[in-house]
C-alpha cells in the first residue's frame, strides 16, 4: 500500500513500482482506492472498473465505488430510504443522504479484499487515498469490531422482540434481519481485510516530498500505522532536486531539501529510504514509469516483504511478561494507556486502539508501562492470589 500527503506523487511511485514488478515476471495488479483516481493519468491510457491490462502481466483497476455501493449497500440503503420517506424527505435528497460519508472508500477497500483472495495476482499494489483518509479507513475494522461484539447482538435482539411496538410508537420502520445481516457481512469482510493488510505479506510504503510540513505528517502516519498493527517497509522521498548549478535560487532549494532529507534519515532510521529525482516533465506511460522505478530502487528489491519484529509482540522474562507495541516517533507524554477488563486502550494523539490482552495474561496485573526506543512496553505480573 502506498500512501502519503495529497500531492506528493504517491500514484506515480505506486504505478512505477507496479510496472517494475510486471517487467520482472510477476502477474501484477495496481488498484486505486483514492477517489481522485490518478492511475489512468499516470499510465496515459483509459482504465476501467475491472482490471484492465495495460502491458504484459500489468493490470490496472480504478474501483467504481458507485457500482460496489449498489452491490454491497443495497439492503442498508433501502432501509434508510424508507425511514427518510416517512420523514417526508424528497426522494432525490434521500438518495444522497443514504450514502454514508466515506462509504465509497470503504467499498474500494472491499474490492481490494476480493482481488487478493482471487489468487490471480503475484502482487497487488494499492494507490491509497491521502494519509488522513487512509488512517481512518484502516482503523475502521477494529472500531466496528468493538460495536459488533458489545452492542450489535443486544440491539438486534431488542429490535426483533419489540419491532411491532417500536414501529407503531415511532411511526418509523425498524430494521429487519436483512439489514442486520448486511451489517454483519460488512463487518466480516472488513475484519478479514484487516487480517490480510496487517499480515506478514503486506506492508505500507510512505511517499513524501522534502518539505517540513510533509515530513511531520509522515512521522505521525508512521506512528499511527504501527499503532494499528500495519508494517511500514520504507519511505520514498519524491521530487528531490538534483545537485544545483550556478543558479543561486535553485541552490537554496537544494540546500533546504537536503536539510529535510537529513531529518528524514533520522525520523525513519532503520527503514529503507529511496530518493526519486524531480523531473523536467511528468512521468507518463508504462515504459517511463518502469525506468523511474529502476532509478528509485536501484539494486534493492522493491517488493521485499518486511522482516523482523512485527508492530505487536509478547516477550517473557523473570520479571514477568511484556507486551510490546511499536510506536515509532512517539514520546511518553503523547501516549495514554488504560486497562478495561481484558483489553488495553492505547491512545496516541487523536487515534485510539483497543488491544485484546493475550489470554495467558488475562489474570495478570499491569506492573508498569513506558515508551522506549519507539516502543510502548507494558509489563504484566501474576496477581498475588494466583501465585
Amino acid at each position: 500500500m502506498f500512501t502519503g500527503k495529497g500531492g506528493v506523487g504517491k500514484s506515480t511511485i505506486a504505478a512505477g513500482t507496479a510496472a517494475l514488478a510486471a517487467d520482472r515476471g510477476l502477474q501484477t495488479l495496481v488498484l486505486s482506492t483514492d477517489a481522485a483516481h490518478s492511475l489512468a493519468d499516470a499510465f496515459g491510457t483509459p482504465v476501467g472498473a475491472e482490471p484492465t491490462e495495460v502491458a504484459k502481466r500489468l493490470f490496472v483497476q480504478q474501483v467504481d465505488a458507485q457500482q460496489r455501493l449498489e452491490r454491497s449497500w443495497v439492503e442498508i440503503q433501502d432501509y434508510l430510504l424508507s425511514v427518510l420517506e416517512v420523514a417526508g424527505v424528497d426522494p432525490v435528497a434521500a438518495g444522497e443522504l443514504t450514502v454514508v460519508p466515506g462509504a465509497e472508500e470503504v467499498l474500494a477497500l472491499l474490492e481490494l479484499r476480493l482481488q487478493v483472495l482471487s489468487g490471480q495476482w503475484d502482487v497487488v499494489i494499492v494507490d491509497c487515498a491521502p494519509t488522513a483518509e487512509t488512517l481512518r479507513l484502516l482503523a475502521l475494522p477494529e472500531a466496528l469490531g468493538w460495536y459488533m461484539k458489545r452492542i450489535f447482538p443486544a440491539e438486534r435482539r431488542v429490535v426483533k422482540v419489540l419491532k411491532p411496538l417500536l414501529t407503531k410508537a415511532s411511526g418509523v420502520p425498524m430494521p429487519g434481519d436483512p439489514v442486520f445481516d448486511a451489517v454483519e457481512r460488512l463487518y466480516g469482510d472488513l475484519d478479514e481485510l484487516r487480517g490480510i493488510l496487517s499480515g506478514p505479506r503486506s506492508s505500507v510504503r510512505l511517499v513524501l516530498t522534502p518539505e517540513n510540513v510533509v515530513l511531520a505528517e509522515a512521522r505521525r502516519s508512521y506512528t499511527t500505522l504501527s499503532l494499528f498493527g500495519y508494517r511500514v517497509d520504507g519511505v520514498v522521498a519524491n521530487r528531490v532536486f538534483p545537485p544545483a548549478d550556478a543558479d543561486p535560487w535553485r541552490a537554496a532549494w537544494v540546500q533546504a531539501q537536503e536539510r529535510v532529507l537529513g531529518d528524514v534519515e533520522q525520523s525513519f532510521h532503520g527503514l529503507p529510504i529511496w530518493r526519486s529525482e524531480y523531473r523536467g516533465s511528468e512521468p507518463v506511460g508504462v515504459d517511463t514509469l518502469r525506468r523511474l522505478a529502476v532509478e528509485v530502487y536501484g539494486e534493492r528489491d522493491a517488493l521485499a516483504a518486511p522482516v523482523g519484529k512485527g508492530p505487536f509482540r509478547l516477550t517473557r522474562s523473570g520479571r514477568g511478561s511484556v507486551v510490546h507495541v511499536a510506536l515509532p516517533g512517539a514520546s511518553e507524554s503523547e501516549v495514554d494507556l488504560a486497562r478495561n477488563g481484558d483489553e488495553l486502550v492505547v491512545t496516541v494523539g487523536s487515534y485510539r486502539r483497543v488491544l485484546a490482552i493475550p489470554s495467558g495474561l488475562a489474570h495478570h496485573h499491569v506492573v508498569d508501562a513506558s515508551v522506549r526506543a519507539g516502543e510502548l512496553l507494558v509489563r504484566f505480573a501474576p496477581n498475588q492470589e494466583d501465585r
